[in-house]
């Protein structure tokens, strides 16, 4: 019999990466290119315990990839190309994993990549490492390549994006360790290629996503330390499995432009519970 244990994260919003990088805690000071480059991440109850498992002073760059909520979301229509239009207030919140990259010198013909988690793949079918496939493309260097080190603890098929997350932390670590070649918005740009979330954890922590997801409009950031508690029963939904069982005649009617309108302006602890509408939720 499957157990049903419970696992409780009690959390906090806070505005992201931009969330790997700007916070106030500098973790090193790392060569990249020809210059000296700062590089932070979040100081958060529950990153401690990931950065304790690995030797930091192996790597490069040490980057925090947070989770994320959807403080609403409304299934708009069903695409002909069988996607679904969306419209949903992402949330980054302060849990997530821990990824360490090191640029490895020429003599590499491969990426390394490990993860504690088990069961998590480390071959190709990462989106890490198709994270760092797609970068070297992009910027015409593939012959550089990563020693990458996941360590999870965002659970999977949760809804919380944890494997989008470390997508978009691996293209922007990547990016530093190359001497920034891209730019933030060719980022953004060319993160649609890998998921529909991905281009969000590139955002400053708080925005309206619309089409797939992949379609971010940035907003004014929620009240950074807002107390939230996330409840993960152990089991796991398939997203696609999820979206198969969907009943149309169930959804929402609530406008998401009105129910985005009343969390900007008053917050995710003023606002009325009905606005926390979620098409995904019913059996």
């Amino acid at each position: 019999m499957q157990s049903l244990a419970t696992l409780f994260y009690c959390l906090y919003l806070f505005p992201s990466v931009k969330a790997f990088v700007q916070n106030d805690i500098t973790f090193s000071h790392h060569q990249c290119g020809n210059r000296i480059q700062r590089f932070k991440s979040v100081t958060s109850i529950s990153t401690y315990p990931l950065r304790s498992q690995v030797d930091e002073s192996d790597y490069d760059l040490s980057l925090f990839s947070p989770c994320k909520i959807n403080l609403f979301l409304r299934i708009i229509r069903k695409r002909p190309d069988m996607y679904h239009d969306l419209a949903s207030l992402f949330q980054t919140v302060a849990f997530g994993d821990m990824i360490y990259l090191k640029k490895l010198d020429k003599s590499a013909k491969a990426d390394s990549f490990e993860c504690n988690m088990e069961g998590v793949p480390t071959d190709k079918t990462n989106l890490v490492i198709r994270a760092l496939d797609l970068v070297r493309e992009k910027t015409g260097n593939n012959d550089i390549f990563f020693k990458a080190n996941l360590v999870k603890q965002v659970p999977a098929q949760a809804g919380l994006g944890g494997g989008s997350g470390n997508a978009a932390a691996a293209m922007w670590g990547a990016n530093e360790l190359l001497g920034r070649p891209a730019s933030l918005e060719e980022l953004v740009e060319w993160s649609g290629e890998l998921g529909s979330d991905i281009t969000f954890f590139l955002s400053e922590g708080t925005a309206y996503c619309t089409g797939r997801g992949e379609i971010m409009t940035p907003v004014d950031s929620l009240p950074d330390g807002t107390k939230l508690c996330i409840v993960k029963p152990d089991i796991g939904l398939s997203t696609p499995e999820v979206f198969r069982a969907l009943k149309y005649d169930q959804l929402s009617t609530a406008d998401p432009e009105e129910l985005l309108k009343r969390f900007m302006e008053k917050g995710p602890v003023a606002v009325e519970d009905d606005a926390y509408v979620n098409d995904l939720e019913q059996p």
